[in-house]
C-alpha cells in the first residue's frame, strides 16, 4: 500500500463518527460502507494529500485513486472525485476508458456517482464534447450507475446552458427507465437544462409526459414558473 493511502485511511478512521455513520445510511436504499464523516472534512483531507501527490505523473495518481476505490468506503470515493477533478488540466481523450471502468466497477451509490460525474466527467465532456456519444451508449448499460452517470455527467454544463440537444437525447434514451435513481438522474439533468432553456424543456416534458415517470417529471419542472408546473402536472389522459 502506498504510504499516502495508509495515512489517509488512518486519518479517516481517527475522525470517524458513529453517529454520522448511522445518519448517513438513512439516505441510501442500498448498503453502504462509510466511516461517518461530514463531506467538508473529507474534502479537506483530500486537498491536504493532493498537495503531496500532485507532482506525480497522472498514471500514478490514477493508481492511487483505484486503490482508494477498492476499499468500498464512500469517503474514499469522494477523495477520488476530488483528485480526478484536480487533474482536469491533464485530461486526455483516452482517460475516458479509465473513468468508464471506475464507474462500472467501483461506484455503488448515488453520492459516489454524482460526486464523480458532476465534476470530473462534466469537465472531461466539456474538453472532449464528442464523447457525449459515449454517454448515450451508457444509457443502455445493465448497470444502473452507468445509466445514471450518462445523465448526471452533463449536469454542470447543462446548468450553464450547454449540451441542450445532447441532454434531451440522453433523456429520450432513459425516458421509460424503471429505476427510480436513473429517473431522478435524467430528471435532474432536464431541470438544470431548464435554467437557460425553459421553453425547450417545457415542450419536451409536455410532449412526453404521458410516458415519463412522475419522479422524472417532478424533477424536470422543479425550477419552472408555477403556471408551467401546473400545466405539466395536469392529468389530461
Amino acid at each position: 500500500m502506498d504510504p499516502v493511502i495508509a495515512n489517509i485511511r488512518q486519518e479517516l478512521q481517527s475522525q470517524a463518527d458513529p453517529e454520522i455513520q448511522k445518519a448517513s445510511r438513512r439516505f441510501f436504499k442500498e448498503e453502504i460502507m462509510c466511516y461517518g464523516m461530514k463531506t467538508a472534512t473529507v474534502i479537506a483531507i483530500a486537498k491536504k494529500y493532493w498537495r503531496e501527490i500532485k507532482t506525480r505523473n497522472k498514471q500514478e495518481i490514477f493508481a492511487l485513486c483505484e486503490e482508494l476505490y477498492q476499499s468500498g468506503h464512500m469517503e474514499e470515493s469522494f477523495i477520488v472525485s476530488e483528485w480526478a477533478h484536480a487533474l482536469s488540466e491533464r485530461y486526455e481523450r483516452e482517460d475516458l476508458a479509465v473513468f468508464r471502468r471506475w464507474i462500472d466497477t467501483y461506484i455503488t451509490n448515488w453520492a459516489s456517482c454524482d460526486g464523480f460525474c458532476n465534476h470530473t466527467m462534466g469537465d472531461f465532456i466539456e474538453q472532449y464534447p464528442e464523447c457525449t456519444e459515449e454517454l448515450k451508449r451508457w444509457t443502455q448499460s445493465e448497470n444502473r450507475w452507468m445509466r445514471r452517470a450518462a445523465a448526471v455527467s452533463l449536469i454542470v454544463p447543462a446548468k450553464h446552458g450547454k449540451f441542450l440537444d445532447e441532454s434531451i437525447a440522453i433523456a429520450n434514451l432513459l425516458l421509460t427507465d424503471t429505476d427510480d435513481l436513473v429517473q431522478k438522474g435524467y430528471g435532474w439533468l432536464l431541470k438544470e437544462a431548464s435554467r437557460k432553456h425553459t421553453d425547450e424543456i417545457f415542450s419536451y416534458v409536455m410532449k412526453n409526459k404521458k410516458v415519463m415517470p412522475r419522479t422524472a417529471l417532478r424533477y424536470a419542472i422543479e425550477l419552472m414558473p408555477k403556471d408551467l408546473k401546473a400545466e405539466a402536472m395536469k392529468k389530461d389522459w
